[in-house]
């Protein structure tokens, strides 16, 4: 038998509720807090991510990204984030212009070969958002709002956030100096994916999980320890719109981010019972990004959250989506020998009209026996069943069954659809 790629899976219908919840919801919040939705493509030529991540994230690069040549010899690469992409558009939509900040955010698939893990696939879906074109630690807290509402309104418990500031480049170099200083004179204990990230990227032995590496990391350098004035301005502000708000937060100096665009603000949302990964959103500033892909300075800020991942920690927390709305109404017939091909066609059309005056219907195949077809529409959830027979059509109406008080009654067939509306309305 044919599976599933290693590190993809299928979404059941059962599980589409929970898709269905969250994008509602999100989308809910966007307008609230005037986001706009943008959709990129699902594969972006292979320099604009080689460029977004910089040397630093190479392993990524080398090891990660799904990339190909199409027919014209161009690479081209399966997204692996979305920011790159993002500024991509706003850059070559002169999206610059508007007014800002400007405020966007994606749903969509990424991909990564990675190692599969909870909640985590190399085909991924992920909820990002970006604003962009604004310095103003306000914005820090506005991004970090929008997440932290959302887990809050959809049943997350035990929030929290994990809170750093990483510098910018006039000072995160002293602090990478210091970091390199610290861990090379212990190289020897280091694992050789320790000592790669070494060379390739300092800061994300911070976010090392080897355990030779963790009594190290207890005495490592601390980036907030070497901000600059302007960076420990903007930390304490955001930390004062925080604690203004009542959100819990911890000051991580462990927290990092593996790309070279990242300054400044780095933040996760935790939230409990879901084990050891507790992270549930991640992301911070980026305001390096858009000259380094050749447009003007532009200051700019975001996260990703993966959307299977989240309904991972609903089930863990016990949350239940409400249920896709379903069918109430089931148009059953009694159809035997010649005369039963009318009754038949005439069900075939009614529930069609029901379905174009917008009431939900199922029509059962096969011809069935009526007590199939009831059995049927109890197992699906039916509350009312339109029975159609040779007599029903002769007189112009129409049985009307309700499943959950077990009764019946005739209705006339001019009168079903105002009838079927009052009761619907009031369920």
């Amino acid at each position: 038998m044919y599976q599933a790629p290693r590190g993809t899976n299928d979404i059941l219908p059962e599980d589409w509720p929970y898709w269905r919840y969250l994008r509602d919801q999100i989308e809910r919040l966007a307008s609230l807090y005037g986001f706009e939705r943008i959709d990129t493509p699902i594969f972006e030529v292979t320099e604009l991510f080689e460029r977004g991540v910089g040397e630093a994230a190479s392993v990524m690069v080398e090891k990660e990204m799904y990339t190909f040549t199409d027919k014209g010899g161009v690479s081209l690469t399966l997204r692996p984030e979305f920011t790159a992409g993002v500024m991509r558009a706003y850059l070559e939509h002169g999206m610059r212009v508007r007014p800002s900040p400007v405020k966007l955010y994606s749903i969509g698939p990424i991909f990564r070969q990675e190692r599969p893990q909870a909640g985590r696939f190399r085909q991924h879906t992920q909820w990002n958002l970006e604003v962009l074109g604004e310095m103003d630690p306000a914005v820090d807290f506005e991004v970090m709002s929008i997440a932290w509402q959302l887990f809050e309104d959809i049943g997350f418990r035990g929030l929290s956030f994990q809170l750093n500031s990483i510098g910018c480049p006039r000072c995160r170099p002293a602090h990478i100096q210091a970091l390199v200083e610290h861990f090379s004179a212990h190289r020897e204990k280091l694992s050789d994916v320790d000592k790669r990230r070494l060379e390739l990227n300092p800061l994300r032995l911070l976010d090392s999980k080897e355990p030779a590496a963790q009594p190290l990391l207890d005495r490592a350098p601390r980036s907030v320890d070497f901000l600059c004035d302007e960076c420990r301005e903007h930390f304490a502000t955001l930390r004062s719109y925080l604690d203004g708000a009542g959100l819990p937060y911890t000051v991580n100096p462990r927290l990092v981010r593996g790309f070279d665009y990242y300054t400044k603000t780095v933040f996760e949302v935790w939230a409990e019972g879901i084990g050891a990964q507790a992270a549930v959103c991640g992301g911070g500033r980026y305001d390096g990004l858009i000259e380094l892909l050749g447009g003007p300075p532009t200051p700019g800020i975001g996260f990703g959250s993966g959307i299977e991942r989240l309904i991972l920690t609903l089930k863990a927390q016990g949350v239940v989506p409400p249920p896709l709305p379903r069918p109430l109404v089931q148009v059953s017939y009694v159809a035997q020998g010649e005369a039963g091909r009318a009754v038949k066609q005439a069900a075939v059309h009614l529930a069609r009209e029901l379905r174009r005056a917008g009431i939900g219907a199922l029509l059962p195949f096969g011809d069935r026996s009526l007590k199939a077809q009831l059995k049927a529409a109890d197992r699906q959830g039916v509350r009312y069943v339109v029975i159609l027979g040779e007599g029903e059509l002769a007189a112009g109406q129409l049985t009307l069954r309700d499943l959950a008080e077990a009764t019946q009654q005739a209705v006339a067939r001019d009168d079903l659809i105002p009838w079927l509306r009052r009761r619907l309305d009031q369920a």
